[in-house]
């Protein structure tokens, strides 16, 4: 699977940990920038991210700021992306199956690395659930095609 990884400069020891051990476990990862730590503005990598999504070029996006928050803003910006920024392992589990969310945000202020892996395995490996909650995705597309 196919996967972008981005961050600003509060997150990028973060990105780093992660991107090497997910193409460990098998992912490839594209890493979206910055290349070193250096500070940047994060909507210009969350940009970055979820372009590659609404142009295919990967299926998922993890994005890493201080917070989470930033990038979860402006990455909510974009058609077709529900990025949930997630601090436990649950919340990555039901990012996932109840909401389809395809973009991962992490606080790289805030969350340990371990941890951060655990929650990163856990939203790439749960599939949508469909049932009660396509209803709810298809309201929330459709809300996003009214704009």
């Amino acid at each position: 699977m196919k996967i972008g990884i981005a961050s600003d400069h509060a997150g990028f020891e973060l990105k780093e940990y992660l991107k090497g051990l997910l193409e460990k476990e098998g992912y490839e990862v594209i890493d979206y920038g910055p290349e070193i730590k250096k500070v940047v503005d994060y909507p210009d990598y969350a940009e970055k991210v979820a372009r590659g999504i609404q142009e295919k070029e990967i299926k998922f996006g993890i994005l890493i700021c201080g917070t989470g928050i930033g990038m979860s803003i402006i990455a909510n910006k974009f058609k077709g992306i529900r990025a949930a920024r997630c601090c436990c392992t649950y919340d990555a589990f039901l990012a996932r199956q109840h909401n389809d969310a395809n973009v991962l945000t992490l606080g790289g202020r805030l969350v340990g690395k371990e941890l951060a892996l655990e929650i990163s395995k856990v939203f790439l490996s749960t599939s949508f659930s469909k049932g009660r909650h396509l209803r709810r995705v298809n309201k929330i597309k459709r809300i996003e095609n009214e704009k």
